[in-house]
């Protein structure tokens, strides 16, 4: 006879999930912090180089040149040997790379100077490159489509906190020690973040001994792909993947939108702190400190869009309702920058872009809709495509912003310019991309793991 006393008892699932997710939280944050190092490092640099701020435009351009053409082979690499052995090994070369540009002005010909700034910087560009495709990858594997908007949302405010953490220290290492300081400080710490990650990190929850079977019952029946794996070799390519995502409405809906958003991501992250030194009159260390004021709103914005997301799927709003509402109000939101152009007080108009900032996080759900949407045998590649195209315009903008200042002397038409582009951000979402559902482009097999479309409830 089984008594209450000896009836076995539940094991509560583990959150091992939570581990992975602070770990793409950290990579994210790398990436992130070593393209800032241009907007703090970038002036003395070029100057070291013999260079003008059109080439610090140009220098940025040759990152996202590189970034863009790691896009579409990082994708393959993502789907082909799985997320961690790509994403540890990037973090770990990339960050060699960001180390090495300190020592770019060791040698006395200047000529050879300008050299291995570029090609330190090419190189790290194109390292850099899945690590947003293994983001989406790893939210897939790892988190059920209820969590999902809250995961994207944490991921996505990494590049925020990459701003509130790093912009001051980069600041006060320029400085103090001088510019070549920045590239020593993050090229070591992602070194030491990524053996770390080679510790922590597994491609899905199915292989990691510290997940019980709890857990994976509860990623599994929530749409997490615990199935996803390596492909076969050639598998991916071989179905013609790229030419069926590149002709759906909903998948170019989502990387038009991409294109247009990464004009803020770009703004943010390699103008911002010049635009308060140039415009504004503070020194490179208020600048510093001050530009990670919006940055933290960002980073509040971002975890809060998340919340909005998933918490619009509970209450029964479709998952094309839930995703596209923060984006919607973001974007509003970010276009306010412009108003930064009729302000004089330095304050107000770090308040403002506070505000526009806020907006830029809380429209962020770029990642997570891929992740929603990329058939299950190419979410690497989906997500490769998706940055690619987003970063196309981060190979422009920084020279379109640069020639602006040279010509007008101020950021007043860079303002407008990306003003424009968060409003036809919000555009893509409304009026090209659709229904966002799982795609299966392979007829033959049932996807298992599709995410259903919630039913839409009438308020």
């Amino acid at each position: 006879m089984t008594t209450p006393d000896s009836a076995p008892t539940k094991k509560r699932p583990t959150h091992y999930r939570y581990m992975i997710l602070l770990m793409v939280f950290f990579s994210i944050a790398l990436n992130h912090g070593d393209r800032a190092t241009f907007s703090i490092a970038g002036t003395d640099m070029v100057k070291a180089a013999g260079l003008d701020i059109v080439a610090l435009g140009y220098l940025i351009s040759t990152f996202t040149w590189a970034y863009v053409l790691g896009q579409y082979p990082g994708g393959w690499l993502l789907d082909r040997f799985g997320s961690k052995r790509v994403l540890v090994t990037g973090v770990f070369t990339w960050s060699l790379f960001v180390f090495l540009v300190g020592f770019s002005t060791s040698f006395d010909n200047v000529w050879v100077t300008r050299v291995m700034i570029f090609g330190f910087i090419f190189m790290m560009g194109l390292i850099e490159a899945p690590t947003l495709p293994a983001n989406s990858r790893f939210l897939a594997a790892w988190f059920p489509a209820r969590e999902r908007g809250k995961a994207s949302g944490f991921t996505t405010a990494a590049q925020y906190f990459a701003l509130v953490v790093f912009l001051p220290l980069m600041g006060w290492f320029s400085y103090s020690y001088g510019w070549e300081s920045v590239f020593w400080f993050m090229g070591g710490l992602g070194i030491l973040v990524s053996l770390l990650m080679h510790r922590v990190l597994a491609d899905t929850p199915k292989v990691h001994p510290l997940v019980n079977s709890e857990e994976l019952d509860y990623i599994q029946s929530g749409g997490g792909l615990t199935n996803l794996k390596a492909s076969k070799k050639g598998d991916t390519a071989g179905k013609g993947y790229t030419r069926k995502l590149l002709t759906n409405r909903l998948a170019l809906g989502v990387y038009m939108g991409q294109f247009f958003f990464t004009v803020l991501s770009y703004f943010f992250l390699t103008w911002f702190p010049v635009y308060l030194v140039h415009d504004r009159g503070m020194t490179i260390l208020k600048a510093g400190f001050v530009a990670s004021l919006p940055a933290l709103c960002g980073c509040a914005g971002a975890l809060l869009g998340g919340v909005l997301s998933d918490y619009m799927l509970s209450r029964g709003f479709s998952l094309s309702a839930a995703r596209k509402t923060p984006i919607v109000i973001g974007m509003l939101l970010a276009v306010s920058m412009v108003i930064c152009n009729y302000v004089d007080s330095a304050w107000i108009v770090v308040a403002i872009m506070s505000l526009a900032f806020f907006g830029k996080g809380f429209g962020a759900m770029g990642w997570c809709v891929v992740s929603d949407f990329s058939p299950k045998e190419a979410i690497g590649l989906s997500g490769g495509l998706f940055n690619m195209i987003g970063n196309i315009s981060g190979i422009f903008t920084p020279i379109i912003i640069a020639y602006i200042i040279k010509n007008t002397g101020s950021f007043n038409g860079a303002l407008i310019f990306v003003g424009v582009c968060a409003f036809l951000n919000l555009c893509c979402y409304l009026f090209v991309a659709g229904k966002i559902q799982r795609l299966s482009f392979d007829t033959s097999q049932h996807d298992h793991n599709r995410i259903p479309e919630e039913p839409h409830v009438t308020q």
